[in-house]
């Protein structure tokens, strides 16, 4: 256990004092605090010219009917809120010139109530006006069509408005609602290991190429260095997270009348805590586990330009897990076959199980069994990894063959 603490304070003193670390953290931590800025920035750099209301664009209503220009244009006055609506008089010629020279931004040109021609100059991917105006013309289609058939316009208009009542109760979890910090978490999780997985295979790799390992392996217990450097690297990552959001978080409140009811923001901030406790968990073990593997793999390289090769098997393993669970997410179906195998997988259970816990409603036998099948295998993996650390000294020179690992593991 000393051996442990002395390991663990040596390897997590090297993180601290380390220039890259540092500036990355203070540039993550300045980089947030600006963001959770933003909205007072953005005020204060508005003009006065800014502050005073736009123009309302013009839309044009033309007809050959006076009557049915003057009805149509009098649904759109409510139906367009954001549009000055005008009644168009002259030619056809002279609406399509209004609209080609941008003194309106659009124009409906009516045969009749069933039947108009759109004119816009540019059409934007987000121009939902003839949505609207399909909407409008058809309500209208309608009161008409009831009035013609012997009712008054009120009763016609009473039907037609008649309101739904309805109320929606969640009896489990609700998937948008969730949606936003459970990928904020597996985003987190996946930069997190593939960062600091990488950097623990490459300082076990840079200990050997110098010949440090050798040294301290007769002088120090595996297990201690094995443990002790992931778990510093773990400390190291969670203490660069927990800078980075507790940062957001105090300046997101600081900012909260500013963001105003901004559905995403307001989710991520205001994570359950038993989500977020749940959240802890899978992400200390789903590191944990990680880091050992990567850690054992460092050790097995005969030189440093090795790396990259030696752990892309782990590195596919984790990006395909990653794949799976952002699927799932975007099919909206959490708990498929595919899922529930994986919430059970050690290497996947992290992001799978945590998905399900906060997208679905998941037995509590299942999460216990997860749970405890991911403790198991990161303290079995921890073990191992320390074995092939202790061994890959004698692979020195030699390729990172999987049967010679298991054959000199297995003897000592």
């Amino acid at each position: 256990m000393n051996q442990f603490g002395k390991i663990l304070k040596f390897e997590l003193s090297g993180y601290l004092k380390n220039k890259v670390f540092v500036g990355v953290t203070v540039f993550l931590v300045i980089a947030i605090t600006i963001a959770m800025f933003i909205p007072n920035i953005s005020a204060m750099f508005k003009s006065d010219e800014e502050a005073v209301p736009d123009v309302l664009p013009g839309m044009l209503v033309y007809a050959d009917d006076p009557e049915l220009s003057s009805m149509v244009g009098q649904y759109f006055g409510e139906a367009f809120p954001d549009y000055a609506i005008m009644l168009a008089d002259g030619s056809l010629e002279d609406v399509k010139a209004k609209v080609v020279s941008g003194d309106v931004q659009c124009a409906f040109v009516m045969d009749s109530l069933d039947s108009y021609t759109y004119y816009v100059n540019n059409l934007s991917m987000y121009d939902a006006n003839m949505h609207t105006a399909n909407s409008v013309l058809q309500e209208v289609y309608r009161v008409t069509a009831m009035v013609q058939g012997g009712m008054s316009p009120e009763q016609a208009e009473k039907i037609l408005s008649a309101q739904i009542q309805c109320n929606a109760v969640t009896l489990g979890k609700d998937q948008m609602q969730n949606f936003f910090y459970t990928y904020i978490m597996i985003f987190a999780l996946y930069m997190v290991i593939l960062l600091y997985g990488q950097m623990v295979a490459t300082n076990v790799a840079v200990e050997k190429s110098s010949r440090a390992m050798e040294v301290l392996i007769t002088s120090a217990n595996p297990t201690s260095m094995m443990f002790g450097k992931v778990i510093a690297s773990c400390l190291a990552g969670l203490m660069q997270l927990i800078a980075v959001f507790g940062t957001a978080l105090v300046f997101y409140n600081v900012n909260k009348s500013a963001w105003g009811d901004n559905i995403i923001i307001d989710s991520i901030f205001n994570i359950p805590v038993s989500l977020f406790a749940y959240m802890l968990l899978f992400f200390i073990l789903g590191f944990l586990i990680y880091a050992f593997l990567y850690g054992a793999i460092g050790s097995t390289a005969s030189k440093l330009e090795d790396i990259n090769t030696s752990v892309l098997p782990i590195t596919f393993l984790f990006i395909i897990a990653f794949i799976v669970v952002m699927a799932s997410m975007g099919s909206g179906n959490i708990d498929n076959t595919i899922m529930k195998v994986c919430s059970f997988i050690p290497f996947t259970s992290p992001m799978a199980m945590f998905t399900r816990i906060c997208m679905s409603t998941v037995p509590w036998y299942e999460i216990l069994i997860s749970v405890a099948i991911l403790i198991g295998s990161t303290i079995g993996v921890g073990f191992i990894a320390a074995k092939i650390y202790r061994v890959g000294v004698l692979l020195y020179g030699t390729s990172p063959k999987l049967g010679n690992i298991i054959k000199s593991v297995w003897k000592s």
